[in-house]
Protein backbone atom coordinates (compact mmCIF):
# COMPACT_ATOMS: atom_id res chain seq x y z
CA UNK A 1 0.00 0.00 0.00
CA UNK A 2 1.01 3.24 -0.74
CA UNK A 3 2.05 6.23 1.72
CA UNK A 4 -1.00 8.54 1.91
CA UNK A 5 -0.51 11.76 0.97
CA UNK A 6 -1.42 15.17 2.66
CA UNK A 7 -2.13 18.58 2.29
CA UNK A 8 1.25 20.72 3.12
CA UNK A 9 -0.79 23.94 4.04
CA UNK A 10 -4.28 25.04 5.20
CA UNK A 11 -4.19 27.43 2.55
CA UNK A 12 -3.40 24.57 0.06
CA UNK A 13 -6.04 22.35 1.37
CA UNK A 14 -8.84 25.44 0.97
CA UNK A 15 -7.08 26.18 -2.37
CA UNK A 16 -8.29 22.74 -3.81
CA UNK A 17 -11.57 22.38 -1.92
CA UNK A 18 -12.66 25.70 -3.54
CA UNK A 19 -11.34 24.63 -6.46
CA UNK A 20 -13.19 21.50 -6.18
CA UNK A 21 -16.33 23.46 -5.43
CA UNK A 22 -15.52 25.73 -8.29
CA UNK A 23 -16.76 24.41 -11.37
CA UNK A 24 -18.54 25.13 -14.33
CA UNK A 25 -22.09 25.01 -12.74
CA UNK A 26 -20.36 28.25 -10.48
CA UNK A 27 -19.79 29.98 -13.30
CA UNK A 28 -22.49 29.50 -15.44
CA UNK A 29 -24.85 28.37 -13.56
CA UNK A 30 -25.40 29.96 -10.49
CA UNK A 31 -25.87 33.34 -12.57
CA UNK A 32 -28.73 32.13 -14.16
CA UNK A 33 -30.62 31.22 -11.49
CA UNK A 34 -29.82 34.40 -10.22
CA UNK A 35 -31.60 36.39 -13.24
CA UNK A 36 -34.05 33.81 -13.68
CA UNK A 37 -35.06 33.77 -9.98
CA UNK A 38 -35.71 37.08 -8.30
CA UNK A 39 -32.09 38.45 -8.39
CA UNK A 40 -30.52 39.33 -5.39
CA UNK A 41 -33.86 37.45 -3.32
CA UNK A 42 -32.27 34.48 -4.55
CA UNK A 43 -28.72 35.23 -3.34
CA UNK A 44 -29.77 35.73 0.23
CA UNK A 45 -31.91 32.45 0.18
CA UNK A 46 -28.97 30.80 -1.29
CA UNK A 47 -26.18 31.88 1.39
CA UNK A 48 -28.84 31.41 4.30
CA UNK A 49 -29.79 27.37 2.45
CA UNK A 50 -25.22 26.81 2.23
CA UNK A 51 -25.11 27.43 5.49
CA UNK A 52 -28.08 25.12 6.85
CA UNK A 53 -27.70 22.40 4.54
CA UNK A 54 -24.95 22.54 2.12
CA UNK A 55 -21.90 23.22 5.38
CA UNK A 56 -23.39 20.49 7.43
CA UNK A 57 -22.73 17.69 5.17
CA UNK A 58 -19.64 18.97 3.75
CA UNK A 59 -18.56 19.23 7.59
CA UNK A 60 -19.59 15.47 7.53
CA UNK A 61 -17.70 14.70 4.55
CA UNK A 62 -14.33 16.31 5.68
CA UNK A 63 -14.93 14.36 9.39
CA UNK A 64 -15.55 11.27 7.83
CA UNK A 65 -12.54 11.62 5.55
CA UNK A 66 -10.24 12.71 8.35
CA UNK A 67 -11.48 10.53 11.26
CA UNK A 68 -10.96 7.78 8.54
CA UNK A 69 -7.61 8.33 6.73
CA UNK A 70 -9.54 6.59 3.78
CA UNK A 71 -11.41 6.32 0.55
CA UNK A 72 -15.37 6.37 0.53
CA UNK A 73 -15.84 2.66 0.51
CA UNK A 74 -13.04 2.32 3.72
CA UNK A 75 -14.47 4.96 5.43
CA UNK A 76 -18.27 4.56 5.49
CA UNK A 77 -17.18 0.80 6.69
CA UNK A 78 -14.88 2.21 9.06
CA UNK A 79 -17.72 4.11 10.83
CA UNK A 80 -19.96 1.42 10.54
CA UNK A 81 -20.93 -0.82 14.04
CA UNK A 82 -22.86 -4.07 12.33
CA UNK A 83 -22.65 -5.90 9.42
CA UNK A 84 -25.76 -4.33 7.96
CA UNK A 85 -24.43 -0.52 8.20
CA UNK A 86 -21.15 -1.74 7.09
CA UNK A 87 -22.32 -3.71 4.32
CA UNK A 88 -24.59 -0.43 3.25
CA UNK A 89 -21.12 1.84 3.30
CA UNK A 90 -19.25 -0.55 1.02
CA UNK A 91 -22.54 -0.59 -1.54
CA UNK A 92 -22.60 3.43 -0.93
CA UNK A 93 -18.98 3.76 -1.53
CA UNK A 94 -18.87 1.84 -4.70
CA UNK A 95 -22.21 3.90 -5.71
CA UNK A 96 -20.53 6.77 -5.18
CA UNK A 97 -17.56 5.90 -6.97
CA UNK A 98 -19.41 4.74 -10.25
CA UNK A 99 -21.54 8.25 -9.91
CA UNK A 100 -18.02 10.24 -9.74
CA UNK A 101 -16.53 8.31 -13.24
CA UNK A 102 -19.96 8.87 -14.90
CA UNK A 103 -19.94 12.38 -13.67
CA UNK A 104 -15.99 13.05 -15.02
CA UNK A 105 -17.19 11.55 -18.35
CA UNK A 106 -19.41 14.13 -19.35
CA UNK A 107 -17.55 16.57 -17.66
CA UNK A 108 -14.83 16.15 -19.74
CA UNK A 109 -16.73 16.28 -22.96
CA UNK A 110 -18.17 19.88 -21.62
CA UNK A 111 -14.50 20.91 -20.61
CA UNK A 112 -13.18 19.74 -23.79
CA UNK A 113 -15.61 22.12 -25.84
CA UNK A 114 -13.85 25.51 -23.22
CA UNK A 115 -10.60 24.59 -24.80
CA UNK A 116 -11.75 24.46 -28.46
CA UNK A 117 -13.34 27.89 -27.66
CA UNK A 118 -10.13 29.26 -26.22
CA UNK A 119 -8.17 28.28 -29.03
CA UNK A 120 -10.53 29.11 -31.76
CA UNK A 121 -10.07 32.37 -30.28
CA UNK A 122 -6.19 32.42 -31.08
CA UNK A 123 -6.83 30.69 -34.59
CA UNK A 124 -9.60 34.16 -34.88
CA UNK A 125 -6.50 36.12 -34.37
CA UNK A 126 -4.10 34.48 -36.35
CA UNK A 127 -6.41 34.71 -39.48
CA UNK A 128 -7.14 30.95 -40.15
CA UNK A 129 -10.73 30.93 -40.44
CA UNK A 130 -11.12 27.15 -41.34
CA UNK A 131 -9.90 25.93 -38.26
CA UNK A 132 -11.61 28.23 -35.83
CA UNK A 133 -14.83 27.24 -37.52
CA UNK A 134 -13.86 23.40 -37.24
CA UNK A 135 -12.96 24.23 -33.59
CA UNK A 136 -16.43 26.24 -32.52
CA UNK A 137 -18.62 23.66 -34.82
CA UNK A 138 -20.45 20.65 -33.08
CA UNK A 139 -18.25 17.16 -34.49
CA UNK A 140 -17.23 13.95 -33.20
CA UNK A 141 -14.04 14.48 -33.88
CA UNK A 142 -13.46 17.49 -32.25
CA UNK A 143 -15.11 16.28 -29.20
CA UNK A 144 -13.47 13.24 -29.14
CA UNK A 145 -9.61 15.50 -29.77
CA UNK A 146 -10.60 18.36 -26.95
CA UNK A 147 -11.99 15.60 -24.35
CA UNK A 148 -8.87 13.33 -24.26
CA UNK A 149 -6.58 16.41 -24.00
CA UNK A 150 -8.55 18.17 -21.17
CA UNK A 151 -8.07 14.76 -19.67
CA UNK A 152 -4.42 13.97 -19.81
CA UNK A 153 -4.39 17.57 -18.33
CA UNK A 154 -5.95 16.17 -15.22
CA UNK A 155 -4.57 13.31 -15.44
CA UNK A 156 -1.31 14.79 -15.53
CA UNK A 157 -1.92 17.16 -12.25
CA UNK A 158 -3.44 13.38 -10.42
CA UNK A 159 -0.93 11.07 -11.12
CA UNK A 160 1.78 13.70 -9.17
CA UNK A 161 -0.14 12.85 -5.71
CA UNK A 162 -1.45 15.40 -3.00
CA UNK A 163 0.87 18.10 -2.19
CA UNK A 164 3.16 17.61 -5.63
CA UNK A 165 0.10 17.56 -8.07
CA UNK A 166 -3.39 18.51 -6.85
CA UNK A 167 -2.48 21.29 -3.98
CA UNK A 168 0.47 22.37 -6.57
CA UNK A 169 -1.71 23.62 -9.11
CA UNK A 170 -4.88 24.10 -7.09
CA UNK A 171 -2.25 27.00 -5.64
CA UNK A 172 -1.49 28.22 -8.88
CA UNK A 173 -5.04 27.80 -10.81
CA UNK A 174 -7.33 29.23 -8.14
CA UNK A 175 -5.61 32.63 -7.84
CA UNK A 176 -5.31 32.68 -11.77
CA UNK A 177 -8.89 31.97 -11.92
CA UNK A 178 -9.78 34.91 -9.57
CA UNK A 179 -7.66 36.99 -11.53
CA UNK A 180 -9.00 36.41 -14.74
CA UNK A 181 -12.76 36.40 -13.33
CA UNK A 182 -12.05 40.21 -11.60
CA UNK A 183 -10.25 40.95 -14.74
CA UNK A 184 -12.91 40.45 -16.97
CA UNK A 185 -15.53 41.99 -14.59
CA UNK A 186 -14.38 45.09 -14.56
CA UNK A 187 -14.12 45.04 -18.00
CA UNK A 188 -17.80 43.95 -18.90
CA UNK A 189 -18.73 46.90 -16.32
CA UNK A 190 -17.68 49.65 -18.42
CA UNK A 191 -19.35 48.28 -21.64
CA UNK A 192 -22.62 49.91 -22.77
CA UNK A 193 -25.72 47.57 -21.24
CA UNK A 194 -23.73 46.55 -18.10
CA UNK A 195 -25.55 48.73 -15.85
CA UNK A 196 -28.89 47.50 -16.53
CA UNK A 197 -27.06 43.87 -15.95
CA UNK A 198 -26.09 45.07 -12.59
CA UNK A 199 -29.69 46.25 -11.69
CA UNK A 200 -31.02 42.58 -12.31
CA UNK A 201 -28.36 41.29 -10.38
CA UNK A 202 -28.55 43.09 -6.81
CA UNK A 203 -31.71 44.72 -6.65
CA UNK A 204 -34.02 42.34 -4.78
CA UNK A 205 -37.39 41.11 -6.20
CA UNK A 206 -39.05 40.25 -2.94
CA UNK A 207 -42.39 39.11 -4.42
CA UNK A 208 -40.48 35.61 -5.22
CA UNK A 209 -38.35 34.65 -2.27
CA UNK A 210 -41.12 32.54 -0.91
CA UNK A 211 -41.92 30.75 -4.37
CA UNK A 212 -41.19 26.82 -4.83
CA UNK A 213 -39.26 27.61 -7.65
CA UNK A 214 -36.80 29.90 -5.93
CA UNK A 215 -36.54 28.30 -2.78
CA UNK A 216 -35.88 24.70 -4.41
CA UNK A 217 -33.38 25.83 -6.98
CA UNK A 218 -31.21 28.10 -4.55
CA UNK A 219 -31.53 24.77 -2.51
CA UNK A 220 -30.42 22.55 -5.78
CA UNK A 221 -27.81 25.36 -5.72
CA UNK A 222 -26.43 25.53 -2.42
CA UNK A 223 -26.18 22.04 -2.48
CA UNK A 224 -24.26 21.13 -5.74
CA UNK A 225 -22.17 23.62 -5.77
CA UNK A 226 -19.94 22.53 -2.60
CA UNK A 227 -19.25 19.40 -4.60
CA UNK A 228 -21.36 16.94 -2.15
CA UNK A 229 -22.75 13.49 -2.38
CA UNK A 230 -19.65 11.74 -4.52
CA UNK A 231 -16.62 11.61 -2.09
CA UNK A 232 -14.81 14.32 -3.25
CA UNK A 233 -14.41 16.44 0.17
CA UNK A 234 -14.24 13.34 1.66
CA UNK A 235 -11.25 12.06 0.00
CA UNK A 236 -9.82 15.76 0.24
CA UNK A 237 -11.00 15.75 4.62
CA UNK A 238 -8.74 12.37 4.55
CA UNK A 239 -5.53 14.30 3.66
CA UNK A 240 -6.32 16.80 6.45
CA UNK A 241 -3.86 17.39 9.14
CA UNK A 242 -5.22 15.87 12.41
CA UNK A 243 -4.18 19.17 14.24
CA UNK A 244 -6.10 21.60 11.78
CA UNK A 245 -9.26 23.01 13.56
CA UNK A 246 -11.41 21.10 10.36
CA UNK A 247 -14.69 23.08 11.34
CA UNK A 248 -13.00 27.01 10.76
CA UNK A 249 -11.23 24.62 7.16
CA UNK A 250 -14.91 23.65 6.12
CA UNK A 251 -15.94 27.33 6.75
CA UNK A 252 -13.53 29.06 4.65
CA UNK A 253 -14.10 26.70 1.79
CA UNK A 254 -17.51 27.44 1.61
CA UNK A 255 -17.37 31.12 2.06
CA UNK A 256 -14.54 31.05 -1.08
CA UNK A 257 -17.19 28.73 -3.18
CA UNK A 258 -20.06 31.34 -2.32
CA UNK A 259 -17.55 34.49 -2.99
CA UNK A 260 -16.42 32.76 -6.14
CA UNK A 261 -20.11 32.55 -7.29
CA UNK A 262 -21.22 35.87 -6.53
CA UNK A 263 -18.32 37.03 -8.59
CA UNK A 264 -19.63 35.18 -11.81
CA UNK A 265 -22.83 36.33 -11.44
CA UNK A 266 -21.18 39.87 -11.35
CA UNK A 267 -19.75 39.03 -14.88
CA UNK A 268 -22.09 36.80 -16.65
CA UNK A 269 -25.24 38.84 -15.84
CA UNK A 270 -24.03 42.22 -16.86
CA UNK A 271 -22.42 40.44 -20.26
CA UNK A 272 -25.64 39.13 -21.02
CA UNK A 273 -26.99 42.53 -20.95
CA UNK A 274 -24.29 43.77 -22.80
CA UNK A 275 -24.83 41.29 -25.33
CA UNK A 276 -28.28 42.53 -25.71
CA UNK A 277 -27.39 45.79 -26.11
CA UNK A 278 -25.28 45.28 -28.87
CA UNK A 279 -28.48 42.89 -30.48
CA UNK A 280 -28.13 39.60 -29.46
CA UNK A 281 -30.94 37.75 -28.46
CA UNK A 282 -30.68 36.74 -24.57
CA UNK A 283 -34.66 35.88 -23.75
CA UNK A 284 -36.21 32.47 -25.55
CA UNK A 285 -39.44 33.04 -27.47
CA UNK A 286 -41.47 31.89 -23.86
CA UNK A 287 -39.60 35.22 -22.22
CA UNK A 288 -37.07 33.00 -20.09
CA UNK A 289 -33.42 34.14 -19.68
CA UNK A 290 -31.29 32.01 -22.17
CA UNK A 291 -28.89 29.54 -19.78
CA UNK A 292 -26.73 26.87 -19.78
CA UNK A 293 -25.09 25.71 -22.92
CA UNK A 294 -26.89 28.45 -25.47
CA UNK A 295 -25.79 31.42 -22.94
CA UNK A 296 -21.87 30.07 -22.91
CA UNK A 297 -21.93 28.99 -26.73
CA UNK A 298 -24.18 31.12 -28.37
CA UNK A 299 -24.66 34.12 -26.27
CA UNK A 300 -21.50 34.96 -25.21
CA UNK A 301 -19.87 34.17 -28.51
CA UNK A 302 -21.91 36.85 -30.05
CA UNK A 303 -21.12 39.47 -27.86
CA UNK A 304 -17.40 38.70 -28.21
CA UNK A 305 -17.62 39.03 -32.63
CA UNK A 306 -19.39 42.15 -31.63
CA UNK A 307 -16.08 43.22 -30.31
CA UNK A 308 -13.71 43.12 -33.01
CA UNK A 309 -10.30 41.75 -32.77
CA UNK A 310 -10.55 42.97 -28.73
CA UNK A 311 -13.52 40.57 -28.58
CA UNK A 312 -10.92 37.45 -29.47
CA UNK A 313 -8.16 38.82 -26.68
CA UNK A 314 -11.70 38.60 -24.26
CA UNK A 315 -13.12 35.26 -25.45
CA UNK A 316 -9.78 33.63 -24.96
CA UNK A 317 -9.69 34.97 -21.25
CA UNK A 318 -13.18 34.34 -20.69
CA UNK A 319 -13.36 30.42 -22.16
CA UNK A 320 -9.55 30.37 -20.38
CA UNK A 321 -11.11 30.96 -16.87
CA UNK A 322 -14.39 28.52 -17.76
CA UNK A 323 -11.61 25.50 -18.44
CA UNK A 324 -9.36 26.96 -15.32
CA UNK A 325 -12.53 26.07 -13.13
CA UNK A 326 -13.00 22.67 -14.98
CA UNK A 327 -9.38 20.76 -14.31
CA UNK A 328 -9.86 22.35 -10.69
CA UNK A 329 -13.09 20.48 -10.34
CA UNK A 330 -11.81 17.60 -12.34
CA UNK A 331 -8.78 16.68 -10.63
CA UNK A 332 -10.77 16.17 -7.25
CA UNK A 333 -13.22 13.80 -9.33
CA UNK A 334 -10.39 11.85 -10.26
CA UNK A 335 -8.83 11.82 -6.97
CA UNK A 336 -11.97 9.73 -5.72
CA UNK A 337 -11.74 6.20 -8.14
CA UNK A 338 -7.39 7.10 -7.84
CA UNK A 339 -7.98 7.06 -3.99
CA UNK A 340 -10.02 4.21 -3.83
CA UNK A 341 -7.47 2.13 -6.11
CA UNK A 342 -4.00 2.89 -4.16
CA UNK A 343 -5.32 1.95 -0.68
CA UNK A 344 -6.71 -1.12 -2.02
CA UNK A 345 -4.47 -3.08 -4.21
CA UNK A 346 -0.67 -3.20 -5.59
CA UNK A 347 -0.95 -0.34 -8.12
CA UNK A 348 1.46 2.76 -8.17
CA UNK A 349 -0.54 6.43 -7.89
CA UNK A 350 0.79 6.67 -11.23
CA UNK A 351 0.18 3.91 -13.33
CA UNK A 352 -3.27 3.64 -11.21
CA UNK A 353 -4.07 7.62 -12.20
CA UNK A 354 -3.78 6.58 -15.78
CA UNK A 355 -4.90 3.34 -16.00
CA UNK A 356 -8.51 4.83 -14.27
CA UNK A 357 -8.25 8.12 -16.82
CA UNK A 358 -7.75 5.86 -20.01
CA UNK A 359 -11.29 4.18 -18.68
CA UNK A 360 -13.16 7.31 -18.41
CA UNK A 361 -11.82 8.77 -21.46
CA UNK A 362 -13.63 5.44 -23.00
CA UNK A 363 -16.00 5.93 -21.22
CA UNK A 364 -16.54 9.92 -22.43
CA UNK A 365 -15.87 8.43 -25.83
CA UNK A 366 -18.99 5.98 -25.84
CA UNK A 367 -20.99 9.56 -24.81
CA UNK A 368 -19.22 11.36 -27.45
CA UNK A 369 -20.54 8.20 -30.20
CA UNK A 370 -23.99 8.40 -28.68
CA UNK A 371 -24.18 11.82 -27.79
CA UNK A 372 -28.30 12.33 -28.34
CA UNK A 373 -29.18 8.87 -26.59
CA UNK A 374 -26.55 9.55 -23.46
CA UNK A 375 -25.48 12.33 -22.61
CA UNK A 376 -28.55 14.16 -20.70
CA UNK A 377 -29.18 10.72 -19.60
CA UNK A 378 -25.85 10.23 -17.82
CA UNK A 379 -25.90 14.03 -16.66
CA UNK A 380 -29.88 13.24 -15.41
CA UNK A 381 -28.74 10.13 -13.81
CA UNK A 382 -25.86 11.56 -12.09
CA UNK A 383 -27.00 15.12 -10.71
CA UNK A 384 -30.33 14.77 -10.35
CA UNK A 385 -30.53 11.11 -8.95
CA UNK A 386 -27.57 9.50 -7.61
CA UNK A 387 -25.98 12.96 -6.23
CA UNK A 388 -28.89 13.51 -3.96
CA UNK A 389 -29.50 10.19 -2.34
CA UNK A 390 -25.97 9.91 -1.65
CA UNK A 391 -25.79 12.94 0.32
CA UNK A 392 -28.77 11.62 1.88
CA UNK A 393 -26.79 8.37 2.85
CA UNK A 394 -24.00 10.16 3.97
CA UNK A 395 -26.10 12.65 6.57
CA UNK A 396 -27.27 9.28 8.00
CA UNK A 397 -24.12 8.00 8.71
CA UNK A 398 -22.98 10.73 10.16
CA UNK A 399 -26.14 11.89 11.94
CA UNK A 400 -27.29 7.71 13.13
CA UNK A 401 -24.87 5.45 12.42
CA UNK A 402 -21.23 7.16 13.63
CA UNK A 403 -21.22 7.45 16.95
CA UNK A 404 -21.46 10.90 18.72
CA UNK A 405 -18.52 10.22 21.37
CA UNK A 406 -16.28 9.49 18.24
CA UNK A 407 -17.12 12.66 15.93
CA UNK A 408 -16.37 14.47 19.43
CA UNK A 409 -13.08 13.41 19.56
CA UNK A 410 -12.43 13.90 16.26
CA UNK A 411 -13.47 17.10 16.09
CA UNK A 412 -11.26 18.00 19.33
CA UNK A 413 -8.06 16.83 17.59
CA UNK A 414 -7.99 20.28 16.17
CA UNK A 415 -10.12 22.43 18.75
CA UNK A 416 -10.33 21.42 21.88
CA UNK A 417 -12.86 23.66 23.13
CA UNK A 418 -15.49 22.62 19.96
CA UNK A 419 -17.45 21.11 22.92
CA UNK A 420 -19.19 24.24 24.19
CA UNK A 421 -19.42 25.95 20.67
CA UNK A 422 -22.14 27.32 19.19
CA UNK A 423 -20.98 24.31 16.32
CA UNK A 424 -21.29 21.33 18.36
CA UNK A 425 -25.12 22.42 20.25
CA UNK A 426 -26.03 22.62 16.05
CA UNK A 427 -24.31 20.71 14.24
CA UNK A 428 -25.06 17.11 15.09
CA UNK A 429 -28.82 17.61 15.12
CA UNK A 430 -28.89 19.48 11.84
CA UNK A 431 -27.48 16.08 10.02
CA UNK A 432 -29.56 14.02 12.07
CA UNK A 433 -32.39 15.54 11.43
CA UNK A 434 -33.05 18.91 9.08
CA UNK A 435 -30.48 17.72 6.56
CA UNK A 436 -32.60 14.28 5.41
CA UNK A 437 -35.51 16.07 5.64
CA UNK A 438 -34.49 18.74 3.15
CA UNK A 439 -32.53 16.13 0.78
CA UNK A 440 -35.80 14.10 0.29
CA UNK A 441 -37.93 16.72 -0.49
CA UNK A 442 -35.40 18.15 -3.04
CA UNK A 443 -35.08 14.67 -4.61
CA UNK A 444 -38.71 14.26 -4.42
CA UNK A 445 -39.10 17.59 -6.47
CA UNK A 446 -36.76 16.59 -8.89
CA UNK A 447 -38.35 13.71 -9.65
CA UNK A 448 -41.91 15.10 -9.95
CA UNK A 449 -41.62 18.49 -10.85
Amino acid sequence: MSVRGQFSSKLGFVLAAAGSAVGLGNIWGFPTQVASNGGAAFVLVYLILTFLLAYPILMAELVIGRYSQSNMVNALQGISQGPVSKLSGKLTGYWALTVVCLILSFYSIVAGWMLAYASASITDILGLEQISLWLTAFSTPRNIVFCIIFSLLTIGIVHKGVSDGIEKWSARLMPLLLILLVSLIIFVATLEGAALGWEVYVIPDFSKILSSELLISALGQAFFSLSLGVGTMLIYGSYISKKENIVVLGAQVTLVDIGIAILAGMLIIPAMYVAQHNGVTIFTESGELINGDRLIFTVIPELFNAMGDLGNVISFIFFSLMAIAAVTSSISMLEVPVAYTVENTSLKRSRATWLIGAVIVLSSTVIIFNFELLFGAVIAFTTQYSQPLLGLVLSIFAGWVWRRDVILQELKLGCPEIESSWFWKIWPSYVRFVCPVVIVVMFYHSIFS
